[in-house]
Formats: structure tokens, C-alpha cells, sequence
């Protein structure tokens, strides 16, 4: 059987205790494990997977990564929300932290980019349900207006490509 989803993502990061502050504030992860104030795991809400993110303190000194600035490297990881309602909840808790660098419409995902503490970005989606896609939600980059998008689809209405709003 093929590779199905990512499982998590590990990160260094200059103090994890600072990390995981923003981590469970901002996207309300939760801390499931920690090891000796350097390293600990998280899981989102609602998962099933032991960890969804692992952070390992570096140290105040690390420099930042040079990743898309002359060397090859992971540019972000994207964490998908249920509904418009939770990416606008977080949207507002990516403000509060002044950690919201940008939001974008690709027509089949609505998307917020943000930066952790360490300047590590990062991307949260809602994807358009597969039986509402059609015109107008092809592949694309165009400014998002969240109040629009929740116009169109409901706040509440349950994302993912792939699963039918009927079958819900």
C-alpha cells in the first residue's frame, strides 16, 4: 500500500518551552510527552497519532534557517482544520501573536501562512468539500476573504477533498 499522509513533523527549535506555548495556544495542540526540558511531543486535537509534532531545543544561539535562501530545504508543513469556522478562530489567535504572514485563496484549499517563534513557517488549510468543487476552484494564488468563503460555503461546513458533503 502507498505512503497514505504525514504521520508528524519534528522541529529544532531554539527554546522549547517558548515553542510550546505557541504551539498549544495558537493551534491548541496539546503536550503528550516531554523529555527533560529539551524535547516534546504534541498532538493536535482530535488525532489519533501518538504525536503530530516533536520540537528538540537547540539552543538561544542557533541561527535561522537558510532554507529557500540559497540552500534546498523544507519550505513549510500544512495543518488542515475541519471548518472555516476553526481557520477563522485560528486566524485570530495567529494575529493575537503577531505570527500571521498571509492568507490565500487556492480556489480548492482556503490557507493562512504563519511563523512560529523561530521564524519556521507554516500553513493552515480548510480544503472545499469534493462534491462543492466546480468552477472557480481550480488551481490558483488569489487573496482569501474568509468572510466571503464562509458566505459561500458556512462556517461549519466539514472541508476535505476526497469526502462528500453527502456522506458526512
Amino acid at each position: 500500500m502507498p505512503v497514505q499522509r504525514l504521520n508528524h513533523a519534528v522541529l529544532y527549535v531554539r527554546d522549547v518551552a517558548r515553542s510550546v506555548d505557541f504551539y498549544t495556544g495558537a493551534l491548541e495542540f496539546r503536550v503528550v510527552a516531554r523529555m527533560g526540558g529539551k524535547a516534546a511531543f504534541l498532538q493536535a486535537a482530535g488525532s489519533t497519532n501518538d504525536h503530530d509534532l516533536g520540537l528538540f531545543e537547540v539552543g538561544a544561539e542557533a541561527g535561522d534557517s537558510p532554507a529557500g535562501r540559497g540552500t534546498v530545504g523544507l519550505y513549510h508543513l500544512a495543518w488542515e482544520v475541519d471548518t472555516l469556522a476553526e481557520l477563522r478562530r485560528i486566524r485570530e489567535a495567529l494575529v493575537e501573536r503577531g505570527a500571521l504572514v498571509g492568507a490565500s485563496d487556492h480556489g480548492s484549499t482556503k490557507a493562512l501562512y504563519a511563523r512560529d517563534p523561530d521564524g519556521i513557517e507554516f500553513e493552515v488549510s480548510w480544503l472545499v468539500p469534493a462534491d462543492l468543487l466546480g468552477e472557480g476552484t481550480g488551481m490558483r494564488t488569489a487573496a482569501l476573504d474568509l468572510d466571503a468563503e464562509i458566505a459561500r460555503y458556512g462556517a461549519d461546513t466539514p472541508g476535505g477533498i476526497g469526502v462528500s458533503v453527502a456522506a458526512r
